[in-house]
């Protein structure tokens, strides 16, 4: 375990929230009583039975999906979320789903839909939220969401590349490793989040490539991801990216080569400490800490 860092964090936080929200909806479900659940207990027991009584079945959640309005799609793709394993007949509509880009009102799922979310002013896409369902409902959703990540629309393409890699399941290594190539930058950046959270080893040398990237947010994406892999042959990329032009770029390439504890990284490091930018400066300092300099 490596000591908690400012832009580690700043760098993964929004991913991450998006795959706990899809966990500890399911958990939070055990200290609250959302709309269809109702307690249950005969007069002096000390258990408590908690039933399910569903709001609505799968198949009329299902005719939502395909809603004209927005919200309700949004609203659709967040029940859908909620049944998990229950929602496999809804697998095909949810991947037809995956495109939607339309944003949405946040409170559109609830407001309970924020208790574990970072940023509750933050639009929802029904494409999104479609995505955190078919990782809801697990692996069976694995090969449609492979076909998706080939979908003519990038935004479909993006949201499945997501889900595969919030699957946690390596099978969807080599798909999101076809999608590290995609010629869209926010395929591109999810697919490098998504290789590093599947922990894709054979993912490194695309990985050091990419560190090239013409986008500055993919180029930061990738050094997250090669710090969290912990694969030292991306030590030397990763020194070389200390010059990106990139502020952001830098401060992460820094905080991979702390985390990866490599010694060849000193000097280089040692030498972000006089960097221009003051949140450089702080994470060249925390790797050097760390590396033991």
């Amino acid at each position: 375990m490596f000591p908690p860092c400012v832009t580690y964090l700043e760098a993964t936080v929004d991913m991450l929230w998006s795959i706990v929200g899809v966990a500890m909806t399911i958990v939070a479900s055990l200290f609250y009583q959302p709309s269809g659940y109702e307690n249950a207990a005969t007069d002096g027991s000390e258990v408590v039975l908690v039933s399910y009584q569903r709001a609505a079945d799968v198949g009329d959640l299902v005719t939502k999906l395909r809603s004209g309005d927005p919200r309700e799609r949004v609203a659709a793709a967040c029940q859908l979320q909620q049944l998990g394993s229950e929602a496999r007949s809804a697998i095909p509509a949810l991947v037809e789903r995956l495109a939607d880009g339309s944003p949405v009102d946040p409170m559109a799922c609830g407001r309970d839909r924020f208790y574990w979310s970072k940023d509750t002013e933050r639009e929802l896409t029904a494409g999104e939220e479609a995505a955190a369902a078919l990782v809801a409902i697990g692996t069976e959703s694995l090969p449609p969401l492979v076909t998706a990540s080939r979908a003519p629309q990038w935004v479909a393409r993006r949201n499945a590349v997501w889900a595969l890699g919030a699957l946690d399941d390596g099978r969807a290594a080599a798909p999101v490793l076809m999608a590290l190539a995609d010629r869209e930058p926010p395929v591109r950046r999810v697919a490098a989040w998504a290789l590093g959270a599947l922990q894709a080893s054979d993912a490194v040398p695309a990985l050091i490539a990419a560190l090239k990237d013409s986008d500055a947010e993919v180029r930061s994406q990738v050094a997250w991801a090669l710090g969290t892999i912990g694969d030292r042959r991306a030590v030397d990329g990763l020194i070389a990216a200390l010059k990106d032009e990139g502020e952001r770029v830098r401060s992460q390439a820094a905080w991979a080569l702390g985390a990866l504890g490599d010694r060849r990284a000193s000097d280089a490091l040692a030498g972000l400490l006089k960097d221009p930018s003051a949140r450089v400066r702080k994470q060249a300092a925390w790797a050097l800490g760390t590396i033991g300099r």
